[in-house]
């Protein structure tokens, strides 16, 4: 169960459309004069990028905020047991990064915050993140360390679903946050996001020069 959980009122302006290296059919880097059309939900005011400290996948802390600087940032929050939304959206950026011209992965970092730190330790998340691209960053921590960093993020911190024979399902915000490198979001990737469009847009966004807020 992947419910997607609202962001607190910052994204009450959001809008309705969701959606290897060099593809021919990739864009070209926007123009002053051609500003790019994006495939995901715009966020209107941007939301900030998030300041946290969690554990990676080597058991090394890390910091959000300093390890992505610069980068175009995509930020997810979900889990491994996750059997629906978390895997097809890693499996659609992955897929989208090896399709975008040569310069542009080099360019974008994917980070994955588990919502389940009791089933998924660095080596489960290490394991299940290399199904789909080895460069993925994966995080970890205590649960109250998840859930502080999912606020900080300005989501609902995930919960988890009645247990059924002792298993359970986490309901969790159920969209990619991409933070454009001056460490803002101006977009949002709702499930239904697909491989195409992120191909369409990654290029735009490592090229964006967003205007002063």
């Amino acid at each position: 169960m992947c419910a997607c959980l609202g962001v607190l009122a910052l994204l009450l302006g959001t809008s309705d459309r969701v959606a290897g290296h060099g593809p021919k059919e990739a864009p070209d880097p926007p123009r002053a004069d051609h500003p790019a059309t994006y495939r995901g939900g715009v966020v209107t005011p941007p939301l900030p990028k998030p300041k946290f400290t969690l554990t990676d996948t080597s058991d090394a802390p890390y910091d959000l905020w300093l390890k992505t600087e610069g980068y175009v940032t995509l930020l997810f929050f979900g889990y491994t047991h996750c059997p629906d939304e978390c895997p097809l959206h890693m499996f659609n950026i992955a897929s989208a990064l090896e399709k975008v011209r040569t310069g542009v992965a080099e360019q974008v970092k994917v980070v994955f915050v588990t919502t389940d730190p009791a089933r998924d330790s660095p080596k489960v998340v290490r394991s299940w993140l290399d199904n789909f691209d080895q460069r993925f960053i994966g995080l970890t921590g205590s649960e109250a360390a998840v859930q502080a960093a999912e606020r900080a993020a300005a989501i609902f911190p995930a919960t988890k679903a009645i247990p059924d024979n002792g298993d359970y399902e986490v309901v969790h915000a159920a969209f990619v946050f991409a933070y454009s490198k001056d460490n803002l979001a101006h977009l949002i990737y709702p499930g239904g996001t697909t491989e195409e469009d992120w191909a369409h847009d990654l290029p735009y966004l490592v090229n964006e020069d967003w205007p002063s807020q």
